[in-house]
């Protein structure tokens, strides 16, 4: 099950950013309403009335990419991280079973879902970090009015990542930096469900011979749509998630006076739909889907279209070489010439060491 690579994701997270900002902001408006941070008349109708506020009241596009450069760098953590995990817990679980070559369904969402909480381990601090940039407007009054408000926001969305990260161990101490970890690794199924999904439709929807180069539109569409399934499946969480990482205390009470930082993911997913309604559990799902639709679309073409190119480079190189077996010898001797001379390195470098080995010592026992 391969994983998005760094440059499709950076590429993918470039382009569908606005649009991540706008749905951040639709998770999490309801509560900060509740909580007073935020003014009933700064709400948000929706995505197309999300994006024309924010254009008016925020200086134009440039609001949109608020907290863009943190974002990409945890995209790319995530994605390299996520495939690091992924083949060494691949790799384990083959050993374990050397007579089988392969692992099944479950088994290859299982070894993603452990992958995915793995990386989400080291990159949950910087979504934090991401989070609270993209709803610094939102906080203590809203995205428009007044000079003093202005004032506020620009100093909320100001704040360097450090200082970001000072202020969150202020209100809910060291473990606040992991906000919504829970949420996360619940939310780590996204990605299996979403290959796994997207090979379903691959062999019900594209001829047999076609499966290995269904083409670029066929693969944009297929991995768009597998990821807006899953997305809705897993969406509650997603709005959990949010209001865990802008809650500003660990001890806010929910329904009955329990403490809400304390509750697990699934305890708070239920309380938001008892206390408000089904409804709020898909608040700003439009933005989400749009956002996955593209993205995940744009990632899986980017990788195909990296892929092909590499190997398109790699068949062309050595077309040139053919085409000049002068340059091709010159080539292959200089290898040749590197690869001796680095061998001898280490044969001098593994001799000086056994050299300044000491008499007596449990390497030298047994050499004679």
């Amino acid at each position: 099950m391969p994983s998005p690579a760094p440059p499709g994701t950076a590429l993918s997270t470039l382009a569908t950013y606005p649009l991540d900002l706008v749905s951040t902001r639709l998770k999490v408006q309801r509560q900060l309403q509740r909580d007073g941070s935020m003014a009933a008349a700064d709400a948000y109708a929706g995505v197309a009335d999300a994006f024309r506020t924010i254009y008016a009241r925020e200086g134009g596009p440039r609001a949109f990419f608020a907290g863009l450069g943190v974002d990409l760098g945890k995209g790319v953590a995530d994605a390299g991280l996520w495939f690091g995990f992924y083949t060494w817990f691949r790799a384990r679980r083959l050993a374990m079973r050397r007579d089988v070559p392969h692992l099944s369904g479950f088994e290859e969402l299982a070894v993603g879902a452990a992958a995915g909480a793995c990386a989400k381990l080291f990159t949950t601090p910087v979504s934090n970090v991401v989070t609270r940039r993209q709803t610094a407007s939102l906080l203590d009054g809203g995205s428009g009015g007044g000079d003093d408000k202005g004032d506020s926001d620009n100093a909320a969305r100001d704040l360097s990542f450090g200082e970001i990260i000072s202020e969150m161990r202020r209100e809910r101490g060291v473990l606040g930096l992991w906000a919504g970890y829970s949420a996360s690794l619940v939310l780590t199924l996204n990605p299996s469900i979403t290959f796994f999904l997207q090979q379903v439709l691959k062999r019900a929807l594209v001829a047999r011979e076609r499966w290995d180069e269904p083409g670029a539109s066929t693969t944009f569409l297929l991995a768009a749509a597998s990821k807006v399934i899953a997305t809705s499946a897993t969406y509650p969480f997603q709005i959990a998630k949010a209001r865990m990482q802008v809650s500003a205390a660990p001890d806010d009470k929910g329904e009955g006076g329990r403490s809400g930082g304390r509750d697990n993911i699934f305890a708070t997913v239920l309380r938001i739909a008892r206390a408000e309604g089904g409804k709020a559990l898909y608040d700003g799902i439009g933005g989400e889907l749009l956002k996955g639709f593209f993205s995940h679309g744009t990632t899986m073409l980017s990788k195909d279209v990296i892929h092909r190119f590499i190997v398109q480079l790699y068949f062309a190189i050595l077309a040139v070489l053919k085409r000049n077996p002068h340059f091709r010898a010159r080539l292959f001797a200089r290898i040749k010439k590197a690869r001796e001379e680095a061998r001898e390195r280490y044969l001098r470098a593994s001799s000086s060491g056994a050299q300044r080995t000491p008499p007596g010592s449990t390497l030298c026992q047994g050499c004679s």
